[in-house]
């Protein structure tokens, strides 16, 4: 499908190839803007400096250190409107050291949506480890995140993740206060916070970037990213992985109900675990022992808060608790799940508990406004793309239905959110290409996005090819859970642009 950023995208490139050695006329630009009305934002030049923002900060320093340097691309706030209003979205770059084989820049998202990037590069380069000096590897913080003109709803949560609680009418009456206050503090922004506006920005900063392609490795809701950009821009792409792949056909404000079953899956595996280090945590000697204990927090929750240190976890919380800490499988994370589950157990019981550093931190999280701004662009990106259900008694129906199922989980997965307040998506939701020849990763027991949707984008796009990782209840594989076999399919293929053969299995 053909659509008009396409199109003129295409005609931009026309235009640059076309511009006189001499100086432009008046009407050489008026007919420049004529047949491109993005090009002041394609011939844009870019102030590469300093990443360091100030003395706190940690991630331009560790940029500095790796040799990074960044800048700041101007972008139409409304693509239907490029001579109004501007946005700023920022960039981090490692240059390519290997010249004689560059392939170009490789953009980075990881994730979210609303997660910041720009801090990425340094990390990626040491996955991809000698592939890594053929590329120019940029971090982008999208548009309205991290340094990138960040919206904010001014909300007393970073998350609208919640648990449904015993009362729903005070879920969705959470829920509408929640985008009540994005239509009141950030609705003139509020509706150019989308996936389609991200990926035109993408474009626009490979045009600024003086490149005729990208590639791309996009994790989890980057891998969503990548689908669209691929769509809008098929001619753009010189190589893609997709890592913790979506289903197109899946994404929506709902994106993790489908999910119950495989977080109930990797909570279990974690209770295993727990089980097995029964003397150092004391949360049960059998997996049935830890999972009664984690029932006896929620329990406990839904009968009074849980006083753990200066915060109060009631049963909308507990829930999200759970969820965020079943993303990571393997002994730190396990550990520091298992202290907070420890910590939530103590309050239960009555004894005064000042949380773990990892519990503190998603408390804060989830019970202050500290990270409002990452809910805010999630939720925007989200409600933005996909329009959710309008009616509350649908949410309602599906919590009771789930509860029979899993008490614990179901209603959080199942729960009203923003979504169903906000205002209508101003465009269609992007109907992802048939076919395009990306690198698929996924882990089986994936908890965040299981890998039934990596199967699913493997049959939509039948030129690709997916590596799969065996077992592990794993969200993001490359560069993150250290397989070597799964890291090699990745380095080989943005090392030649060659795909395998035919689908890979890792084991670990």
């Amino acid at each position: 499908m053909k659509t008009l950023s396409t199109r003129l995208a295409l005609c931009g490139v026309l235009a640059l190839a076309a511009l006189p050695l001499t100086a432009p006329t008046a009407q050489a630009d008026a007919h420049a803007r004529a047949a491109d009305p993005l090009s002041r934002f394609h011939s844009q030049r870019l102030d590469w400096k300093s990443c360091v923002t100030g003395p706190d900060d940690t991630t331009g320093k560790e940029l500095e250190r790796a040799g990074a340097t960044c800048a700041d691309v101007t972008v139409p706030l409304d693509y239907t409107n490029p001579g109004g209003r501007t946005i700023k979205v920022a960039l981090s770059r490692i240059r390519a050291t290997d010249t004689a084989h560059r392939v170009g820049p490789l953009l980075l998202n990881g994730g979210g949506p609303g997660g910041a990037t720009i801090g990425d590069p340094p990390w990626i380069r040491g996955a991809l480890k000698e592939v890594a000096g053929r590329y120019d590897i940029v971090g982008v913080d999208p548009r309205f995140v991290g340094r990138s003109t960040p919206l904010d709803c001014e909300w007393p949560t970073g998350t609208s993740l919640w648990g449904a609680g015993a009362r729903f009418e005070r879920a969705a009456a959470f829920a509408r206060d929640l985008a009540e206050r994005c239509r009141r503090n950030a609705g003139d922004v509020i509706p150019y916070a989308t996936t389609r506006n991200t990926a035109r920005d993408m474009d626009v900063i490979r045009a600024a970037l003086g490149e005729r392609k990208i590639s791309y490795l996009g994790y989890s809701y980057g891998s969503y990213l990548g689908e669209v950009y691929a769509t809008m821009f098929p001619r753009r792409v010189e190589r893609m992985t997709l890592d913790g792949v979506i289903d197109p056909a899946d994404y929506s404000p709902r994106l993790l109900r489908p999910m119950e079953s495989a977080n109930r899956a990797a909570l279990e595996d974690w209770a295993a675990w727990a089980a097995s280090r029964h003397a150092e945590f004391g949360l049960g000697a059998s997996r049935d022992a830890v999972l009664k204990t984690v029932t006896g927090v929620y329990e406990a929750s839904s009968r009074a808060p849980l006083a753990v240190g200066p915060y109060r976890v009631d049963d909308r919380a507990v829930p999200v608790i759970l969820f965020s800490g079943l993303s990571q499988d393997n002994d730190q994370a396990y550990g520091e799940f298992s202290r907070a589950i420890r910590d939530l157990a103590r309050a239960a019981q009555g004894r005064p508990v000042e949380p773990s550093p990892a519990l503190a931190q998603t408390l804060r999280f989830v019970l202050t406004g500290e990270d409002s701004s990452y809910g805010s662009v999630q939720s925007a990106i989200l409600c933005g793309d996909v329009a959710g259900p309008r009616d509350p008694e649908v949410y309602r129906r599906d919590i009771e239905e789930g509860r029979r199922t899993d008490p614990l989980l179901a209603p959080l997965t199942r729960n009203i959110s923003p979504c169903a307040f906000w205002d209508a998506p101003r465009e269609a939701p992007t109907r992802v290409r048939g076919d395009f020849p990306a690198l698929l990763v996924s882990a089986t027991g994936d908890p965040r996005t299981i890998h039934a949707g990596a199967l699913a984008q493997r049959r939509n796009w039948p030129s690709s090819r997916l590596v799969t990782l065996e077992g592990p209840a794993q969200h993001a594989v490359f560069g993150v859970y250290g397989n070597e076999c799964a890291d090699d399919q990745v380095r080989a293929y943005f090392a030649t642009g060659r795909l395998p053969a035919g689908d890979v299995t890792c084991r670990p």
